[in-house]
């Protein structure tokens, strides 16, 4: 029977925000009606930034890139180089489908990419250098001809460092455009701004609202919610990596969970008095404290079933496995977005570096979905060819007693015409 050593303050946010909602279907409602003149207002508002042109042209991205100390630009490109790896493989697993299942009756499929996504990279206190190889790298990966990076300014000034990532991914446009606005265009469209297909990447509660609602007008990724941590670990690890890995996620902001779980009383009552050690000098103690006191678990488990049991049941973002029997995790896991197998790896090389994607499930979404790869980029559409009389005709006779049930006239009369003209050349 499971014990909890520490529990959360506070129960995870579900549902809507109807204030929120009210809020974020105005602004959309305003820059449908009044385009360019509503996206500059509210730049101004909440951003205080109203350029000639949100669009940076080539000189400006030239210089941008030009500026950043050539350390950083490799540090992206080694970055990009392990994003890119891992998304061309995963490309190469899909393949084109075509089969003959009655003579001269040929089904298939096609993997077609879309053909416009906007990526919208945050700023603000993080800028998630990051999110740019995750969504723009991934949709060129996937053969997108055209891909609009947005990103806002961060206290008045463009995000170097985000612009050349973008730039480097292969971004055919920038834009220093953020919230609401940012993701409204990239749906609706305005005088300057070409409307986009499919539109990823994470952002605020703000950011993902406008998400939701413009979904069904364009594709999304995900409904992201506050970033998830799940650390199971035994007593082959120590107190100090466990709390390393809870706190690492839980700055990400106020209500994001960290969670673990263990079989050792003594590793988790460990833990818990070591994050709050490791929060004393923590430069982002200011939000991990609040996430850790409000939404910090620490769960005591009687053994690894137990410990699979409650992660199968919480279907966190990430989970990280620190065990004498990792594989058994492995093996048995189904519910997670990524699962980082091991003491030598850990959620930041996932977010950062090590080439998966962190666009990732939350809120429980893993039980139905996985996270952003070069697939959600592409259309797997189906074709079909009948070149055989009789084969129609065979298929036709099914087809029109099968509408006949549903009361589908017009379906019927479909099958009906081609089994009256095929069977005089049968």
């Amino acid at each position: 029977m499971a014990e909890v050593l520490k529990d959360a303050k506070a129960k995870a946010k579900h549902g809507a925000n109807t204030e929120l909602t009210d809020n974020v279907r105005a602004i959309i409602a305003d820059i449908e009606t009044r385009g360019d003149a509503a996206v500059r207002e509210l730049s101004e508002k909440f951003d205080s930034w109203s350029p000639e042109s949100f669009k940076l042209s080539e000189e400006q991205v030239a210089d941008i890139v030009a500026g950043v100390d050539p350390q950083t630009i490799d540090d992206i490109r080694f970055a990009q180089t392990q994003i890119r790896r891992f998304a061309e493989a995963q490309l190469a697993t899909l393949s084109d489908v075509e089969i003959e299942t009655l003579p001269g009756v040929v089904l298939g499929h096609r993997n077609i990419p879309v053909s416009s996504v906007g990526c919208y990279v945050p700023g603000g206190r993080y800028p998630m250098v990051a999110s740019a190889h995750m969504s723009v790298l991934t949709a060129k990966v996937a053969g997108v001809p055209r891909v609009i990076a947005m990103t806002p300014p961060i206290a008045g000034e463009i995000p170097a460092e985000t612009v050349t990532a973008m730039h480097l991914a292969g971004a055919d446009e920038i834009h220093i455009l953020g919230g609401i606005q940012a993701v409204a265009s990239l749906a609706i469209g305005t005088e300057t701004i070409a409307p986009v297909d499919f539109i990823v990447g994470p952002g605020n509660a703000y950011v993902a609202e406008a998400k939701r609602l413009l979904f069904g007008r364009v594709g999304i990724d995900l409904l992201a919610g506050p970033t998830e941590t799940l650390v199971v670990a035994d007593d082959t690890v120590d107190a100090e990596m466990c709390a390393t890995d809870l706190l690492g996620q839980a700055e990400h902001g106020p209500t994001s969970p960290a969670v673990m779980l263990t079989t050792s009383r003594s590793l988790g009552e460990a833990t818990i008095a070591e994050v709050h050690r490791q929060l004393e000098t923590l430069a982002t103690a200011d939000i991990a404290s609040v996430s850790w006191a409000d939404y910090g678990r620490v769960i005591l488990c009687e053994d690894n079933a137990e410990m699979l049991k409650i992660a199968e049941e919480l279907a966190f973002e990430h989970v990280q496995i620190m065990t004498n029997d990792d594989d058994y995790f492995f093996d048995n896991m189904v519910n997670y977005g990524a699962l980082f197998l091991g003491p030598m790896t850990n959620v930041s090389y996932g977010d950062k570096v090590i080439g998966t994607n962190h666009t990732l499930p939350t809120q429980g979404a893993a039980r139905y979905t996985g996270g952003l790869w070069v697939g959600k980029f592409i259309k797997t559409v189906t074709h079909q060819r009948v070149t055989n009389a009789e084969s129609s005709v065979t298929i036709g006779e099914y087809c029109s007693r099968l509408c006949a049930i549903e009361n589908f006239a017009g379906h019927q009369a479909q099958a009906d015409i081609r089994v009256r003209r095929y069977s005089e050349s049968v």
